[in-house]
């Protein structure tokens, strides 16, 4: 269960959160509807970039509230970051 938000600096902090969720979500979308316009190789990785960027976000944010295990959640948390920025690079150098 998520703690209680306990000052207003939380109450921003999990809004600001949010605002990085839509942002990145809302990249993915972009990108996938240039990759379906477009099927091209290079937009096709950047889709997948983003989707594991946003994957990434995601675990952050969940993360934020796991306390046993969290090294665990720390790394769960990175990887899709490595995995999304190899493939923005790939789309970069393709």
């Amino acid at each position: 269960m998520a703690p209680p938000l306990q000052s207003l600096g939380d109450v921003v902090l999990v809004g600001l959160r949010l605002v990085v969720f839509a942002l990145a979500g809302g990249i993915t979308l972009i990108s996938f509807q240039a990759y379906q316009q477009k099927q091209n190789e290079r937009l096709e990785s950047a889709f997948i970039g983003f989707a594991f960027i946003s994957m990434g976000v995601a675990v952050s944010m969940l993360g934020t509230y796991a306390e046993a295990n969290r090294v665990l959640f720390d790394i769960a948390e990175v990887i899709p970051f490595i995995v999304g920025f190899a493939m923005l690079w790939r789309s970069l150098y393709r």
